[in-house]
């Protein structure tokens, strides 16, 4: 019977929320999860566009060593003041290496202020601060260069997050659409047109371009702060994210060609009346 079971399960899929739970994951553990490679999921097969985790990939990670200790372990996200705790620096020393690009953030939310909390992957924090290389950033003053750059108002950790996030969405794709698609979710529609200039293109392009996490209702001021933090603000990212864009389209559309709609026939024309031999004649003596 158990072998029956396991044999039936391996066959299925189910949807992510079913799979978080019988992980005993929350939601927002296991998309992390997902988005780290930790989890692998599959296309869902009735084309509805969503992601599935098959039976075999859940009893793939419960059998691993450790579990679920070791997996909570690698998905734990802390944020400013843990973080700071976990490398043995001061809240401020920790935000300058951030604002630096030196530890990346892998997730943010907006508290009720509406202010963003960046959010860091605890093993990684860890990682950072046993490698001896990294003691003089965190033990010794700032270097001037460094420094200069911060009193200038350098803060890496938006562009950090969105080149992080669009790793996150193309590990999911599985189509050349798809990844332009993810590919455009960081440009504002202005710049996509000046990139994809046939309409055609990119309207099939914005029916896979990923919004950004959902922070509030469509519309709010947390879901316009979102779609900001979502947007490329700098020139050299713009600037090679259009040509990633370009580059996706080109390999895209080689695939599959965008559909357009079907030509319409040219309009029949209706041939003129012919007139009876007589009338004719009987108008031409008329001198008609």
């Amino acid at each position: 019977m158990t072998g029956d079971t396991i044999t039936q399960r391996h066959g299925t899929s189910c949807t992510p929320g079913r799979a978080a739970r019988e992980l005993g994951l929350k939601r927002r553990e296991f998309d992390l999860a997902v988005h780290l490679g930790r989890i692998r999921t599959v296309p869902d097969e009735a084309g509805g566009g969503a992601r599935r985790v098959e039976g075999a990939e859940i009893e793939r990670v419960r059998a691993a060593p450790g579990f679920p200790e070791t997996l909570l372990e690698r998905v734990k996200t802390v944020g400013t003041t843990e973080g700071a705790a976990l490398m043995q620096v001061p809240p401020g020393r920790f935000t300058r290496l951030a604002r630096l690009g030196l530890v990346v953030p892998v997730s943010f939310y907006l508290n009720r202020y509406r202010a963003v909390v960046w959010m860091y992957l605890a093993e990684e924090l860890r990682q950072f601060a046993a490698d001896e290389k990294n003691t003089p950033l965190l033990k010794a003053r700032t270097p001037e260069g460094l420094r200069d750059q911060l009193d200038a108002g350098l803060d890496l950790r938006p562009r950090n997050w969105r080149g992080r996030h669009l790793g996150f969405l193309l590990r999911q794709t599985d189509d050349p659409w798809q990844q332009a698609g993810a590919v455009s979710a960081f440009l504002d529609p202005v710049r996509i047109a000046e990139v994809v200039t046939d309409p055609y293109e990119r309207s099939h392009l914005n029916r896979f371009r990923p919004g950004p996490p959902v922070h509030g209702a469509p519309g709010s001021p947390a879901a316009r702060l979102c779609e900001q933090l979502m947007t490329a603000d700098d020139a050299d990212e713009i600037g090679w994210l259009r040509a990633d864009l370009a580059r996706a389209v080109d390999e895209a559309r080689e695939h599959r060609p965008a559909p357009r709609p079907a030509a319409k026939p040219a309009p029949e024309v209706p041939d003129e009346p012919r007139l009876p031999h007589r009338l004719l004649g009987w108008l031409r003596r008329r001198g008609a």
